[in-house]
């Protein structure tokens, strides 16, 4: 999809053509895809969508391991960024 806001590089639709992707080149690929994100995007949506559309039937494919194992952390996250985060609850 040229102009595919989700995928602006096409990175995580190549990386499911790919054969004999491992974990180490999809977690690189990953880490590409998720710098060429246009600012402000929201990255749980993406992440989600992507996985809908990429990882259904294709359970085993190390993309959609890393797909929702991205969408686990963002969503086990609950600190804040910055000092306030690090500063001692009382």
């Amino acid at each position: 999809m040229k102009g595919d806001a989700l995928d602006p590089k096409a990175l995580i639709r190549e990386a499911y053509r790919m054969e004999h992707v491992g974990q180490v080149e999809c977690r690189s690929i990953l880490m590409d895809w998720a710098l060429s994100l246009p600012d402000g995007t929201d990255q749980r949506a993406a992440l989600e969508a992507l996985l809908a559309r990429h990882g259904a039937g294709a359970e085993g494919h190390p993309m959609t391991e890393l797909l929702q194992e991205g969408l686990a952390r963002l969503a086990s996250t609950g600190r804040r960024g910055g000092w306030r985060g690090c500063r001692a609850k009382p």
